[in-house]
């Protein structure tokens, strides 16, 4: 039924991809010179050859990224020009798009493939003379090549970097569990080591009690991997390059023909409006902080490596409240073993622990079932480790469809996270973020595997609107915040207390603690990569650029060394370029329903979560989100929601 996770051969890998892809060309070039324009015998079988290839690839490109190695690097390297030459020859298939365009279907879920199927063509150069053509190919081999070579880079200095501290008094007041993870024997003497891995970095700039130290890990962080300014300006000139091929105006107008967004000047205006509702309260909240930093160690001159660790002390000082006294609470096995029971509940499906091959001793496999009937599979890789990139995200690989032969495929899927590890002292420990990170993943997940269409390029989120993917995200996150929710899974893991009413009060009260300076940190991003995308910008260009939008979204002024831009991993390596603002515009979707769903006692209204999973995850891209937004609650989203959500003004 599912596919099972394994490469038989790494060195083989990439013969064995050529191998399938030469077989699929075949098929390809049956289906291209029939003279069938049926749906059925056209876009059925290819999107079988999509399945395959993605059942075949991904095992790959995922061990790449959670069991990176030298073998994974070379074979991933080496599959990345086969693939991309594939895709620019589909995408060049002159005969076979003139078909598609012809195919004619009375199946709603068909004429929405049938019409991105089209457009995609179009945005790959089809209509495009030869020369153009191969140009278009040759970039597309470039920026897959770029992407990788950007990732690799931040993912090797990030590892080679280590803070070694001897003296105790450098740690003391640090969260125990920190230290614990931190704490290493060297020649025969207790040191801590503090790496730019994203759990043991973010301890010490928030609980680390030496400035110097702080600065130090800070301006190794901001200036990783300088090697990415040239591979930056060759991203940028070769995505300039293609949208001028197109006749776009620029990158970003292209990549706005597959988004939710219409116009660009929508996009800046509603970045930019964010930003001023946002900013007389990040102004009020940035004077506090300078006052509290004063108050109590004297630093007249607040510097962005201080902010992390006051403001950590101030919420605790604010709030009677820091991360450490609910950290025991959340214990990652109960906190995973509390989320899939509220997915239960609230989506009537079950999830058993299932025993199949995975890449680590860590995974936890699961099968989820509605009723009796098996629907999808889900496998949770939780905790940092040396050859894992850093960061949190969802991967698909199998998806909810039916093939051409009338057979039903079930989708799976991976949740990836970086929480603090297990170690002989304790069972890894969530911070509150790490929870609310935890539900942002799992929506993004149940989102794929709820897909309930028969398509499946229109399948689960294959399709949707790069700027309505994180609606299903921030919308299931928005509920980690909950009392109600919280109770489920909060419990003391050495006494098995539950955590406290006070505590979850403190947790939801915190929650928009210095959010308008959030807000602006966000807009910052966002402004920088669609303005980025907006004409072409070289070399230092980049940075004066970005040291204009920070005239008004940053507050403090970062350190002149402060390359930010060459670990913003996901405009360069991510598939987030000329996208970032999709977080906020789809924040605008998830604010709105959550208050629409938002029951005080239980945490969820089951009325509500039901349509959720009926309507909007059901339906992936078969509808666009804002009309599926409309037929689940029979309106538009407010954008007021979000300002409310973060309690601004």
């Amino acid at each position: 039924m599912f596919q099972e996770f394994k490469i038989n051969n790494l060195e083989q890998f990439p013969q064995e991809l050529e191998k399938l892809l030469d077989q699929q060309r075949t098929i390809i070039n049956n289906v291209t010179t029939s003279s069938d324009i049926s749906y059925e015998k056209v876009l059925k079988p290819l999107q079988d050859l999509d399945e395959e290839l993605g059942l075949f690839f991904t095992p790959l490109s995922h061990l790449n990224s959670v069991m990176n190695s030298e073998e994974t690097q070379k074979a991933y390297e080496e599959s990345i020009p086969l693939l991309s030459k594939f895709s620019s020859e589909m995408a060049q298939n002159v005969a076979l798009f003139e078909k598609i365009e012809q195919i004619k279907t009375a199946n709603d879920e068909a004429k929405t493939v049938v019409s991105h199927e089209v457009r995609d063509f179009v945005l790959s150069g089809v209509k495009l003379p030869e020369d153009k053509k191969k140009r278009m190919e040759e970039i597309s081999l470039s920026l897959s090549e770029l992407s990788n070579q950007f990732s690799q880079n931040l993912l090797d200095a990030t590892n080679a970097f280590e803070l070694i501290i001897e003296d105790e008094k450098d740690v003391k007041g640090m969260p125990q569990s920190d230290m614990d993870a931190a704490k290493e024997e060297i020649e025969g003497k207790t040191v801590y080591k503090f790496t730019l891995k994203i759990p043991s970095y973010l301890a010490y700039m928030t609980y680390g009690p030496n400035r110097e130290y702080r600065k130090e890990l800070s301006k190794a962080y901001s200036t990783r991997a300088p090697e990415n300014a040239e591979v930056i300006d060759q991203l940028l000139a070769l995505k300039q390059e293609k949208a001028k091929l197109l006749d776009f105006e620029n990158y970003a107008h292209y990549a706005l023909e597959t988004r939710d967004a219409n116009k660009q000047e929508e996009v800046i205006s509603f970045l930019e409006a964010l930003a001023d509702a946002a900013l007389p309260q990040a102004k009020n909240e940035l004077e506090e902080l300078k006052a509290y930093a004063k108050k109590v160690d004297n630093i007249d001159e607040l510097a962005s490596y201080d902010v992390g660790y006051y403001s950590e002390k101030l919420k605790k000082e604010k709030f009677d409240f820091d991360d450490t006294m609910t950290k025991p609470y959340f214990e990652q096995s109960k906190v995973l073993e509390g989320l899939l029971d509220i997915v239960s509940e609230l989506f009537a499906v079950t999830f058993k622990p299932t025993d199949v091959p995975t890449w680590h001793a860590c995974v936890k496999p699961f099968d989820i079932f509605e009723g009796e009937e098996l629907s999808g599979r889900i496998y949770f890789d939780l905790e940092a480790r040396k050859e894992k990139r850093g960061g949190a995200w969802m991967d698909d690989w199998e998806t909810h469809y039916v093939d051409s032969k009338g057979d039903k495929h079930l989708a799976s899927a991976f949740v990836v996270c970086n929480f603090s590890p297990t170690t002989k002292e304790n069972p890894s420990l969530l911070r509150h973020d790490d929870v609310v990170t935890l539900f942002h993943e799992m929506g993004h997940a149940i989102h794929h595997l709820f897909g309930k269409c028969k398509e499946r390029s229109v399948s689960g989120i294959n399709g949707v609107a790069w700027d309505a993917v994180e609606f299903p995200s921030q919308f299931l996150e928005n509920f980690a915040y909950e009392a109600a929710i919280l109770k489920r899974f909060g419990f003391h893991y050495e006494t098995g207390e539950p955590i406290s009413d006070i505590l979850l009060a403190k947790i939801k009260e915190t929650k928009n603690y210095q959010a308008a300076l959030g807000i602006l940190r966000q807009m910052e991003f966002s402004l920088f990569d669609f303005k980025l995308h907006q004409k072409l910008y070289r070399g230092e260009e980049v940075q004066i650029l970005l040291d204009g939008i920070r005239e008004k979204t940053a507050l403090l002024t970062p350190p002149s060394y402060n390359k930010f831009q060459h670990g913003f991993a996901h405009i360069f390596a991510g598939g987030y370029a000329a996208g970032y603002y999709s977080y906020k515009w789809a924040e605008v979707l998830s604010a709105d329903a959550f208050f629409s769903c938002l029951d005080e006692h239980t945490g969820f209204d089951k009325k509500s979560a039901k349509g959720y999973k009926e309507v909007i995850l059901a339906n992936g891209s078969a509808k666009e989100m804002s009309d599926l937004y409309q037929e689940w609650l029979g309106r538009k989203a407010d954008v007021k929601s979000l300002i409310k959500l973060y309690e601004i003004g």
